[in-house]
């Protein structure tokens, strides 16, 4: 990937399309449900490769991620959705609007769960939200890796939502890749025949900066856990190419003095850390070596206004 300040995965001159075989299947699944039930790790394991953040933190996804796997047989277009939950903010709203919207604008649903608990409230709201449309439905059952010895409740409980809303399911594990045969073969079968979107060599139509942002992000979540949870956000303010190596500027916005401060650390040892551990993150992304320089703002409430989330990319979706 190059030229990166004017980077587009849709431009049909930098990649060819080519025409789809005869039979060839294609279409958008959605990958909905409750916060931190492991959707982006699902996504990065059936494309193969890193480009959705994950964290032990709720709620990390922000923006609807396309991840793309193409086959011999079909090009399945995942969009990894913000996990559904109550919103407390502006930035939640908006969040939560997106996903809903995203499950109108997709061929198939895939409504993960976590296997190691039973079916609850939040699982029982989105399946309520998917029942009133018309968009095929299949319900995954994921961390089977941790389930307990006895899982036979926690599953009944699933399958009984199944079966209310005559879903189809299916258990995998997204961690160690039990089962995703299974469902890539499940989701194909629900796809009509149809062309290639993208080139079949693409992984996400995410431009590299939307990325680079994302990887700095999720260093931030694991390197501080709950003290700086989801008041920050990324902006990539210069990508900079030369044959031996490219240069990143980004800032982070955080809303407080104190999270700044957390953020920087004692002489500055956290900044450097996070640095240090999404540049070696952004390299592999590139393949090829980055200088990452990174700087802390304060944009005190701007998860609340509507001008400040528009301004760091973050708009309700069409």
């Amino acid at each position: 990937m190059s030229n990166i300040d004017n980077y587009s995965f849709t431009v049909a001159e930098e990649f060819a399309i080519p025409q789809a075989p005869a039979n060839f299947k294609s279409g958008f699944i959605g990958i909905i449900g409750r916060p931190n039930v492991g959707k982006s790790t699902l996504m990065n394991q059936l494309i193969g490769q890193k480009i959705a953040i994950t964290s032990p933190v709720a709620q990390t996804t922000r923006n609807r991620l396309r991840g793309i796997l193409t086959t011999e047989k079909a090009q399945l277009i995942f969009v990894d959705t913000p996990g559904i939950h109550k919103p407390h903010h502006q930035l939640g709203e908006v969040l939560v609007q997106n996903a809903k919207i995203a499950i109108e604008s997709v061929d198939v649903v895939l409504f993960v769960v976590d296997g190691t608990a039973v079916c609850g409230g939040g699982d029982r709201f989105i399946a309520e939200l998917l029942s009133r449309s018309e968009i095929p439905v299949i319900l995954g059952i994921n961390k089977i890796d941790q389930q307990p010895a006895d899982s036979e409740k926690i599953d009944n409980s699933y399958i009984e939502l199944a079966r209310e809303n005559e879903w189809q399911i299916l258990k995998f594990s997204a961690v160690n890749g039990e089962g995703l045969l299974e469902l890539q073969d499940l989701l194909i079968a629900h796809l009509e025949p149809g062309p290639f979107y993208y080139p079949p060599d693409l992984v996400t139509d995410q431009p590299e900066r939307f990325i680079m942002g994302e990887l700095i992000r999720e260093q931030i979540l694991l390197l501080t856990r709950e003290e700086v949870p989801h008041s920050v956000a990324i902006a990539i303010d210069l990508v900079e190419e030369t044959p031996t190596i490219t240069r990143v500027m980004a800032t982070i916005h955080v809303e407080r003095d104190s999270q700044k401060g957390i953020l920087i650390g004692k002489g500055g040892t956290m900044l450097k850390s996070i640095g240090s551990a999404a540049r070696e993150q952004i390299q592999k992304l590139i393949a090829g070596k980055v200088y990452l320089e990174l700087f802390v703002k304060v944009q005190p409430k701007w998860r609340h206004s509507r001008v400040r989330l528009a301004e760091l990319g973050y708009r309700v979706e069409e």
